[in-house]
């Protein structure tokens, strides 16, 4: 299967990096790496994850965040990478504008 990761959800890893390497120097590259990984991991794992506001949700194995997806033919299609820290009316709200 082939992964897209549509542009807002380039933007949230992107303001996921930039939250984490104001933490800890290195720490913002941990994080893009390790989202990564998980995203990379949909290819063989692709679907079998819980449908949550009408996608897929895939939680990361090493950070508060939850990669959200639709699998359309042959094409994953990465929608958001979003903190789980934040309220989920904000996840359902940014969600529903896109679905």
């Amino acid at each position: 299967m082939k992964i897209e990761i549509l542009s807002q959800a380039e933007g949230d890893l992107i303001s996921g990096h930039r939250f984490y390497e104001k933490q800890s120097p290195g720490l913002g590259s941990y994080f893009f790496n390790s989202l990564l990984s998980d995203i990379d991991s949909l290819r063989l794992y692709g679907g079998i994850h819980p449908i949550v506001f009408g996608l897929h949700r895939c939680l990361s194995r090493r950070f508060p965040f939850a990669i959200y997806y639709r699998i359309e033919g042959e094409i994953i299609s990465i929608r958001a990478v979003l903190d789980c820290r934040r309220n989920p009316a904000f996840h359902e709200r940014r969600l529903k504008k896109k679905a």
